[in-house]
């Protein structure tokens, strides 16, 4: 496919998700950051807040035309709106502790972090970045069993969430399971080809495991 095609076609699936999605510029929402400096990737630092009553629909589209984003800079365009629909949900309530979540894990409270996270996912388990939140957490405390449990329902809810398969390639990468990690990774990179610093360790993790060319 030449490339003119395939950016134009990318173009028309970016516009009529953008259509589906209807964003308002007027709010942003920070980064809750994992303060360890680990490669868990994680929402952009300004996300818009999106309406739109056809989440499930929107995303599809979003997820297209992440596949077919032909540069490093539509990706990450893309990339945004998918986490900006993560992480709304359908309860004030569980919006409100989120923030708090934010705060306490911008404290190193991480025990605090987790109390909220686990009363938003009673409120609304069906919200799926409390979940990857909540494994995030559990990763910073080297808990990998707690985190390999909360990305199980992640990935239930949402198969292509890349943040939750690059968090479980990390977690089976520092357990030495490094033929799973580079599974994990590779799905990644399935749903989001310009995912960052994932494309480094798969082919790092590919010459370990499955040995150099010939």
């Amino acid at each position: 496919m030449g490339k003119r095609i395939q950016t134009a076609l990318w173009a028309a699936t970016l516009a009529t998700a953008a259509i589906l999605a209807q964003p308002t510029w007027g709010q942003q929402q920070d980064r809750g950051g994992n303060g360890n400096g680990s490669d868990l990737p994680e929402p952009p630092r300004n996300l818009p807040r999106l309406q739109g009553n056809d989440k499930a629909l929107s995303l599809d589209r979003l997820f297209e035309a992440l596949k077919m984003a032909p540069d490093a800079e539509s990706a990450k365009y893309v990339e945004g709106r998918i986490w900006a629909r993560w992480l709304q949900s359908r309860s004030d309530t569980a919006n409100l502790l989120m923030t708090r979540v934010k705060s306490a894990m911008d404290g190193k409270d991480f025990t605090l972090a987790i109390k909220l996270l686990t009363a938003i996912i009673d409120i609304n388990p069906d919200f799926i970045e409390a979940w990857n939140r909540r494994a995030t957490v559990y990763y910073m405390q080297k808990d990998y069993s707690h985190s390999l449990e909360d990305i199980r329902e992640v990935l239930a809810r949402e198969p292509r969430h890349f943040g939750a398969l690059s968090g479980l390639g990390m977690i089976m990468q520092d357990v030495g399971d490094e033929k799973h990690a580079l599974d994990a990774f590779r799905r990644a990179l399935s749903v989001h080809p310009r995912l960052e610093r994932i494309p480094d360790m798969v082919k790092k993790l590919t010459e370990k495991v499955e040995g150099r060319d010939i």
